[in-house]
């Protein structure tokens, strides 16, 4: 028996990762401007995040959603006070994709319509109705098929206007696209969109699986266009690389008991897990850095005579090169010690270290990418 062969891998066997490196079997360190896909939003083996899952496992792993304990509680006063965003309650869930699920669930139940507008280069998830909302064909079989999805152009305002009617239930957007290759729309389409979902009765749900947790340099990348999205995803960096989601649900949209439910979401490891993260972000001043950090970057990358189309925000950034970038990218593994990511675009390099990535690393990277170029 071996694991289904359906991914695409690196090159790569890996032993053991601390801070911002990664170890093969060899022992060689790779500088990871990866983070396994933006999951990694500490770095690797934090001491403190070890630490609070320690003493959890030692309390208790694990009791259904059917009884009252504290970690719940603790985790949403942690994201209240990090994210900046008190107006919202949590469904808590284990994967982006299942987060992706709930919020359009809770849009349907609410609106009572069915029809989805998305962002063409969106992704969403591997699910039903999230496979549906991604604009990628391998995502999805045939069996997921039947929501009325349409796809426009981010930016396109006269797109949104025509789209968004009397049988839209929701509007879902990334913060920042990432697998479409770092994308971003614009503040005035944010507000054009908020505003159409307001004056017809469908609910805005923003994507901030990979752009949220801090990435962006903000708790979510929304933040910096003025709007309050209805719904709020989040997965990925939440947990540090341990499996915890939500579906943030705006103060005054109400559900019935059992409109929702989980067997492993909320559990006491995950929400300790996720509590710790918060601590982290909040005690070294992560989100502050993750700008610094990522201007710093930017600055750099414009500076290298062969790259194209520069971009991002935080430490979710990306640029192109003439061609496939794969030689590129497998020049960087193989000969400078650094792991990047890829996106849609063949030309596209990814960027997403951890949010606590350093002065020296980024300069580290910044010079390797010189070399290998």
């Amino acid at each position: 028996m071996r694991p289904l062969a359906v991914y695409a891998k690196f090159d790569l066997a890996l032993e053991r990762a601390e801070g911002c490196l990664l170890y093969d079997t060899s022992g060689r360190a790779i500088l990871d401007f990866y983070s396994g896909h933006g999951v990694i939003s500490l770095g690797h083996s934090h001491p403190h995040f070890i630490a609070r899952l320690e003493q959890q496992m030692k309390n208790f792993l694990y009791y259904s959603n059917a009884v009252e304990f504290d970690e719940p509680y603790r985790l949403c006063e942690a994201l209240e006070r990090v994210s900046g965003c008190p107006q919202y309650d949590l469904f808590l869930a284990n994967s982006g994709a299942e987060a992706v699920e709930n919020a359009l669930k809770v849009a349907s139940l609410v609106s009572g319509r069915k029809k989805v507008l998305c962002m063409k280069g969106s992704f969403h998830g591997r699910t039903s109705l999230a496979a549906q909302c991604t604009e990628a064909s391998k995502v999805c079989a045939p069996i997921n098929a039947g929501l009325e999805v349409e796809f426009i152009a981010l930016d396109d305002e006269k797109a949104a206007e025509a789209a968004i009617d009397e049988n839209t239930a929701a509007v879902l957007i990334e913060g920042i696209q990432g697998v479409g290759g770092i994308f971003e729309g614009s503040s005035s389409f944010w507000q054009k969109l908020a505003e159409l979902c307001r004056a017809r009765g469908a609910l805005l749900i923003a994507d901030e699986i990979q752009s949220g947790v801090g990435r962006s340099g903000q708790y979510f990348a929304f933040q910096a266009h003025g709007v309050e999205p209805d719904l709020i995803t989040t997965a990925k960096g939440m947990g540090n690389g341990y499996p915890v989601a939500a579906t943030w649900v705006k103060h005054g949209i109400n559900l019935a008991q059992g409109s929702l439910g989980t067997t492993f979401g909320g559990n006491p490891l995950a929400c300790v897990a996720a509590t710790a993260v918060c601590e982290v972000l909040e005690k070294e001043n992560l989100l502050s850095a993750a700008k610094a950090r990522g201007e710093q970057l930017l600055a750099g990358l414009k500076a290298i005579p062969g790259l194209s189309r520069v971009r991002g925000r935080g430490l979710m950034l990306a640029f192109d090169v003439a061609g496939d970038s794969y030689p590129l990218r497998a020049k960087l593994l193989h000969q400078m010690g650094i792991i990047t990511g890829q996106a849609r675009e063949k030309s596209t390099v990814r960027l997403l270290p951890p949010l606590s990535i350093s002065v020296e690393q980024c300069d580290t990277f910044l010079s390797q990418l010189r070399s290998a170029l």
